[in-house]
């Protein structure tokens, strides 16, 4: 019975295979330092970034391999289906430039170059401008106070009139039994009433709590919890 060897890589060239990695790396690279440059949080991740350049350029590679055979398709999304990741997106905005070096590796690896060029270079634009000029941020500076007291009940009132006191709003959030249900822990989101500092506010909460644990977190919405 004869056995032959089919090599299907004719159906690009060499410089076909040259083009489609360097370009999806060379984007994919810049995108990689446009989050670099807008990320503000204190979850900067280089194992991230340095997975987003090789996402790029791995699409690349796989659009290349199914071409437009659709049973090459279906083979693949099964194999990869088989992946699993249990690393958690801690933030929205990665999930972004994820499907931004995607569909960079797409389109490269369809050999549409310019597509793949414009839509990097414009898509980049438009977040380095939106961080530059901090669209859509809201100008509310709010804080999580998270007050551990003991189970009867008694110190929620007291803990409440001291927020009154020390806030100009705010709101229970979470309410939550630890320790094996000895101790209550109350979680508000409040905002300090001017001139007003977090060390007053834990200092006041901790005379009525009966020496428990009192947590202040500020600049909550830009710190990983």
């Amino acid at each position: 019975m004869p056995f032959d060897v089919q090599d299907l890589s004719g159906t690009f060239s060499v410089g076909d295979i040259a083009i489609a990695l360097v370009l999806s790396f060379l984007l994919s690279s810049m995108v990689a330092w446009v989050y670099r440059f807008t990320h503000r949080n204190v979850s900067y991740s280089q194992s991230y970034v340095q997975t987003l350049v090789i996402l790029g350029m791995l699409i690349s590679l796989i659009m290349l391999v199914v071409g437009s055979n659709i049973a090459r398709a279906f083979a693949l999304v099964g194999a990869l289906s088989v992946v699993r990741f249990r690393n958690a997106i801690k933030e929205t905005r990665d999930v972004g430039f994820i499907f931004l070096v995607m569909g960079v590796g797409m389109a490269t690896g369809t050999r549409f170059y310019t597509l793949a060029i414009v839509a990097a270079v414009v898509i980049s634009l438009v977040i380095v401008v939106m961080f530059r000029f901090n669209w859509f941020a809201a100008n509310v500076q709010r804080q999580v106070v998270k007050v551990q007291v003991p189970p009867d009940g008694s110190y929620t009132g007291p803990v409440q009139d001291v927020l009154i006191a020390h806030t100009s709003e705010f709101e229970l959030i979470s309410l939550e039994s630890i320790r094996g249900g000895a101790l209550t822990e109350l979680m508000y989101t409040v905002r300090l009433k001017k001139g007003t500092e977090p060390g007053t506010l834990i200092t006041a909460l901790g005379e009525r709590t009966g020496g428990q644990r009192v947590t202040v977190l500020t600049g909550y919405d830009q710190t990983d919890l």
